[in-house]
């Protein structure tokens, strides 16, 4: 996955929802250690210092830890995972429903092109 940043929100914002995305879908295995901010800062082109504040941001919200030995390491919590993943779906959907609803489409309407959309699905 590589990193990509818009000018609408600060970088290091940017930078843990990035990475929120890797531990959610197992990019950084739960429980597993995490690349150095240096090694991510380098990876992603940005300050090691804008890469620390969105990793303390990642461990503020519960999805990563830091250990003096270890080093930084992604949560164990299967529980808060899957809530975060669960919230990045809601806000998918959000952006779906809201999307039909500015091109004029009704909710029947919108649920028929969502499971149309099903079959695409499996192509993918």
């Amino acid at each position: 996955m590589d990193w990509t940043f818009e000018n609408d929100r600060p970088i290091w914002l940017q930078l843990y929802e990035q990475l929120t995305l890797r531990i959610v879908t197992g990019q950084y295995p739960m429980g597993g250690k995490m690349p150095t901010v240096r090694e991510l800062a380098a990876e992603a082109g940005v300050n090691p210092n804008t890469m620390q504040r969105a990793l303390a941001y990642l461990e503020d919200q519960g999805l990563a830890t830091s250990n003096r030995t270890a080093g930084r390491l992604v949560t164990d919590d299967r529980d808060k995972i899957q809530a975060v993943r669960m919230e990045l779906a809601r806000t998918c959907m959000d952006a779906y429903l809201q999307g039909m609803k500015v091109l004029g489409f009704t909710e029947a309407e919108a649920r028929v092109l969502l499971t149309e959309g099903e079959s695409e699905w499996k192509k993918i």
